[in-house]
């Protein structure tokens, strides 16, 4: 989502600094579309490193951040608790220490999840109100970055005239997501290669959307923030229509469709680590303050991801297809 982020800006003509640790995969997004030379200032550092964070805002003194800096993965959160909590909490207390020290910041966007909720796997969509919680490292540690972030929304930022939000997207996918334990990624490894996708939970069911969908509602509510200050601040949710909400096995279904001669998928049965087996968010507020609305279907979403990735592998150079992709979901 970062590097999708800073494409979307660079081509809307934002003059952007970066702040991350070094791309932990290869290939990635990153390094296919030369995401530093896209940058006027990277710093590659731990976002826990609260004096080179507060050094590198002093530096780029940003009107607008746009926190996204986590450990993102689920399972690796079931694998590694502390450093989750670590990297997603401390992590963003260092980047709230950081703000309120730099006098040029006029708004911040955090980038949280869908799985902030207290999920007890009702019927309905989770609404921005709903309880904050979790049963699982990943999902609790978002929570809690929301009410650190309103900690320091309401005691620091906001009395600072610093506009705040967070925006909770639902599940993201998009070309040049090359994670562990992610479900596109996994499909295209395995896919590319002829070997069979094992899949874990067949029947949970997520709200799917292109990564481009939440990145277009984000820039629109920091627009408003800007132009409108205080009342834009808060939680809100960025998710897909109802009829984009699709089990794991729908979306494999169609992946091996797409994909074509030699994709297809098998059951793992190995015990597995909890996890939520229905979650959707409802973006009523979104839509009626901010006039977005979704614009592509699952269907697209996975053919445009889909695309990307197969030629992105084939060694084609990837700007053109990606400068499309943005302009036909965002602009």
């Amino acid at each position: 989502m970062g590097g999708w982020l800073v494409a979307t800006l660079k081509q809307l003509g934002a003059q952007i600094s970066g702040y991350s640790l070094p791309a932990p995969t290869n290939p990635s997004f990153y390094e296919t579309m030369n995401v530093a030379g896209m940058l006027a200032d990277e710093t590659l550092a731990d976002i826990r490193d609260v004096d080179a964070m507060r050094n590198a805002v002093q530096i780029y003194k940003p009107e607008f951040v746009f926190h996204l800096a986590a450990q993102p993965i689920v399972r690796e959160a079931f694998r590694n608790p502390f450093e989750t909590f670590s990297a997603n909490v401390m992590g963003t207390a260092s980047v709230m220490e950081a703000i309120r020290a730099c006098k040029e910041v006029k708004a911040v966007i955090v980038v949280t999840s869908d799985k902030v909720y207290q999920n007890d796997e009702f019927e309905w969509d989770f609404r921005e109100n709903d309880r904050l919680g979790g049963r699982e490292a990943y999902g609790v540690s978002k929570a809690c970055c929301e009410l650190v972030l309103d900690a320091y929304r309401h005691s620091y930022l906001q009395p600072a005239g610093v506009q705040v939000a967070s925006v909770r997207a639902g599940n993201v996918i998009g070309g040049g997501d090359w994670a562990a334990d992610r479900l596109i990624p996994d499909i295209v490894r395995c896919f590319s290669t002829g070997e069979p996708l094992r899949v874990r939970s067949p029947h949970a069911t997520r709200p799917w959307q292109h990564v481009l969908e939440p990145i277009r509602g984000y820039l629109l509510l920091g627009e408003r923030m800007i132009s409108t200050p205080d009342v834009y601040c808060g939680g809100w949710n960025f998710g897909p229509e109802r009829d984009s909400h699709k089990s794991v096995s729908w979306i494999a279904d169609h992946c091996v469709q797409e994909w074509g001669a030699g994709a297809k998928w098998l059951l793992e049965n190995e015990a597995q680590p909890y996890e939520a087996k229905r979650l959707g968010v409802t973006s009523s507020l979104a839509e009626s303050k901010l006039g977005w609305v979704p614009r592509w279907p699952v269907e697209m979403a996975l053919s445009r991801s889909l695309s990307w990735y197969r030629a992105a592998i084939a060694g084609a150079p990837m700007a053109e297809q990606t400068a499309k992709d943005i302009a036909d979901a965002v602009l």
